[in-house]
Formats: C-alpha cells, structure tokens, sequence
C-alpha cells in the first residue's frame, strides 16, 4: 500500500505540467511567512552572490542605484556573437563529420592528429580567450568541448600506440590524471568556474579508476570519495566558484549515501540499508537547513530520506507485534514537520501516515462500521483540539 502510494505521488509529480511548479513549492524546505525566515532568505541570497552588508545598506538608502533595464547591446555586438557561435559550430561539425566519414581509413598518425592534435588547438584558442578576457560566453561552451576533444585524443593515443593493450583501468588512470593536471594548472591561472568543475570531474575520475585497481570494494570507495567531496563541497562554498557548490553537495551526497547502502546491504538485509541511507540523507539535509544553506537541496534530502526510510520501516515493522510503533514515529515526524517547516518531509509524512492506516484497516477492521467513524471522529477532535491550543496562545 504504502509503496503504491508513494509510486503514484511520483508519477503525478512528473507526468503534468503543473508538475515543476508543485516540485518547486514541495522542495522549498522554508516558507518565508515571517520576519525570520525572511532574514534567512536575504543572508542565503547575500552570500551566493557575495554581497556584503554595505552594499545592501547603500542601495537600501538609495534604491534608484539598482538599474533594473538590461544593458542595450549595440546591433555589430549582436552580429558579432552570432557569427562567432555559427563559425564554432560549423567549424566543430566538419571536424566531427570528416572524422567519422574517413576513421577506417586514416592512419594511427593521422588518427591522433585528428583527435589530440584538433585538441590541443582548442586548448591554445581557449588559454588566449582567458588571457585576453574577451567572449566570456563562449568560456563555457569552448572549455567543455576541449576537455572533451583532448579527453578523446588521450583514448585515442593511448591505443593507437599499444593496440594490444586490453588494461582499460591503467589507460584510464592515465587520461583522467593528464586531463586532472590540465585542469588545475589551468584554474591556478585563471580561476574559473567551469575550469574547476571539469578539474573536480577529472580529480575524481582518476580516483575513483585508482580505486577500482586497488581491488577495493566499490562501497568504500563511494564512502571514500563521497565523503571527500563533501569536504570540498563545503570549501567552494567559500570560495568564488560557490556556484559549483549545491551541485558538489548533490553528488557527494548521493555517492556517499550509495556506499552506506551497499556495505548495510551486505552486512545486513536491503530493509535495513534502506532504512540507514534515509536516516543518514535526513541528516545531511538537517544539518543544510540548520545552518541556513542549500536550502533546496535539503528539502530533496528530505523528500527522499523520508521516503527510503518510511518504505524502510513499514517493510520491518508490518505483521509484527510492534506494528503499532510505525504509527508513533510518523506521528512524531508530524511534530518535526511543524517544527522545521519543511513541506517536503511532511508530504511523506503525511502519505506514510495514510498508507498505514490504509493497510492496517484493511489487515484488522475489513468490513467494520466502527472503525472509519471513529477515524473521522478522531480526526475531528484532533482539529479541535489544535484550533483551542492556537487560541490560548494567542491570549497568552
């Protein structure tokens, strides 16, 4: 029952178009209904985009200081950047297009010219575009299809100069640790965003294949790396490429709490992993919110901790004679809903609850009058009970 109901949430989620809007409100872990959380909301905002408390106070004084019409670009500027987007994308598809007409026919050399050679070249068009500062448009774009190139060339020298080989470990130990090299000589100079995001793919990539050589068990490595990562997660939210951070979190996270489900998986039952993956998830998205940073990322924890771990525990606690204390911590659960304002958890919640009474109806009171009555009363009471304490607070 519960399973089903959580399986048509999803699909309800995902299958309208009113399905984005509805995520969104359900993943804001906060509402912004007082002073409080307003103030949480402008120092979240203050430190993502690095601005300090005088300047807020300057604009606050003066609010004609803010330019809210977007600055005019002049028509040759307009021109100039549409031709510079079509040449790159002409450019690249007569490159891939030659490469993928004449492959069986060229040579070992003239493989590797075409591949590593082409991307080197546009590693030489991209440290001058970052040296002059001009194009920062094209940074992003031009920074990811020379690490791919370059990547691919690495492959591709590797086997055109050891046909034989078949260690495809060793091969890529290798690349990932060029390309890793690459990267972060290139964001010591130059200190972009991008630049540190594909250093941190290639970083990892190189540890992730060491690892796996090392023959050790792919649910430490996880562990390992994703605990790793969250470390540098909560670095670059310090840093200028704060940008990078949630993402940084949102792996690290899932590779984490991927490991802790494996090595429970073995140790114990699935039941139990599953239970120990949510509870862990929960408790990453806490601490988020506690502090008052990722805050949409901590309300996804939410959703999805809480949905491992009530699946989790209805699977442990059904037919047995504690089946009872599920219905006791969704209900405290209710009570931590309240007090963290997080709309997500109390959807699970709330559909956990439902899901219970659901199946324990249907289990104990099939074809029973008293039972549904008494459920309506109750909750008739519980209504009432919540307006009064409202009411004697008020006065109070």
């Amino acid at each position: 029952m519960i399973w089903l109901l959580l399986l048509i949430v999803l699909i309800l989620l995902g299958g309208g178009w009113w399905a984005w809007p509805l995520a969104a409100a359900l993943f804001g872990s906060r509402a912004i209904h007082d002073k409080t959380s307003a103030l949480g909301k402008i120092a979240e905002l203050m430190r993502a985009h690095d601005i300090s408390p005088a300047e807020v106070a300057t604009v606050y004084r003066d609010p004609t200081l803010i330019s809210t019409a977007a600055p005019k670009r002049s028509g040759g500027e307009i021109a100039r950047t549409l031709f510079l987007y079509l040449g790159a994308i002409f450019i690249l598809a007569g490159i891939g297009t030659y490469i993928g007409m004449f492959w069986n026919s060229m040579g070992s050399v003239m493989r590797i010219v075409v591949t590593l050679g082409v991307g080197y070249a546009l590693l030489v068009v991209l440290v001058s575009a970052l040296h002059e500062k001009k194009f920062p448009r094209l940074m992003l774009p031009l920074t990811l299809a020379t690490a791919f190139m370059l990547t691919n060339g690495w492959f591709v020298f590797i086997h055109e100069v050891f046909p034989r080989g078949d260690d495809w470990q060793r091969a890529a130990l290798a690349v990932f640790g060029t390309m890793a090299i690459h990267q972060g000589l290139l964001f010591r100079q130059y200190a972009s965003s991008v630049l540190a995001f594909t250093a941190l793919c290639f970083v990892y990539g190189f540890l992730a294949v060491g690892l796996d050589l090392l023959d050790v068990p792919v649910g430490f490595s996880a562990l390992v790396l994703g605990a790793s990562l969250l470390l540098v997660a909560s670095k670059l939210e310090r840093s200028p490429q704060r940008s990078l951070a949630e993402f940084a979190y949102l792996i690290a996270l899932c590779w984490f709490n991927a490991g802790l489900f494996d090595r429970v998986a073995i140790a114990a039952a699935a039941d139990w992993a599953a239970l120990l993956t949510g509870a862990s998830v929960m408790s990453a998205a806490y601490g988020l919110n506690k502090d008052g940073r990722q805050l949409r990322l901590s309300g996804l924890g939410y959703l999805i901790g809480s949905a491992l771990a009530y699946s989790s525990l209805f699977d442990l606690l059904r037919q047995t004679p504690v089946e009872l204390l599920y219905f006791a911590v969704t209900a405290a659960m209710l009570y931590a809903c309240v007090r963290l304002q997080s709309r997500a958890l109390l959807l699970t919640t709330v559909l956990a609850m439902l899901g219970f009474i659901g199946d324990f109806t249907a289990e104990h009171f099939v074809d029973s009058l008293g039972w549904p009555i008494s459920l309506v009363l109750m909750g008739v009471a519980f209504i009432g009970v919540g307006t009064l304490a409202m009411r004697i607070k008020r006065q109070m």
